[in-house]
């Protein structure tokens, strides 16, 4: 055994050293020195009407004017699961997924897509199909509405 060798059988968890510049900003919790330090310190009252003035925006940061909208992105569902969840026959929509459990939630986007193969004649409406799947799914008697 060589000291090299050894590993620690727990994980090193170290506490955040506050206070010493880095991550916790400009002063690291320990306040501004200089004029904001001192006694009778007083911000003139023409800057602070006008920071009053400033619209205050949304989002994170100080006075950030522009928000990130997360678009929603499809969910995948396979045409193999398809044939395993629904009798020849059936329509395929996002409420009939969401009971044959092969989609979590409400108001979820969903995308039909070729892998896998089909041998059963479903109807799919209300859904994105891929042109593969939608080509194998008119191929085995079904229909994309």
């Amino acid at each position: 055994m060589q000291l090299n060798s050894l590993k620690a059988k727990s994980k090193r968890v170290t506490s955040m050293r506050v206070g010493r510049g880095g991550k916790r900003g400009k002063t690291s919790g320990h306040g501004g020195k200089g004029q904001t330090a001192r006694a009778g310190h007083k911000i003139r009252p023409e800057v602070r009407d006008l920071i009053k003035k400033l619209p205050k925006r949304r989002g994170h940061g100080k006075n950030r004017a522009r928000t990130v909208r997360v678009r929603s992105s499809f969910v995948p569902v396979n045409l193999a699961a398809l044939s395993a969840a629904f009798s020849a026959g059936d329509t395929v929509t996002p409420v009939t997924l969401a009971t044959h459990g092969l989609i979590r939630g409400k108001g979820v986007r969903v995308k039909i897509l070729g892998t896998g193969g089909i041998d059963k004649a479903l109807k799919i409406s209300g859904l994105e199909v891929s042109a593969s799947a939608k080509a194998a799914i008119e191929k085995a008697g079904g229909s994309v509405l």
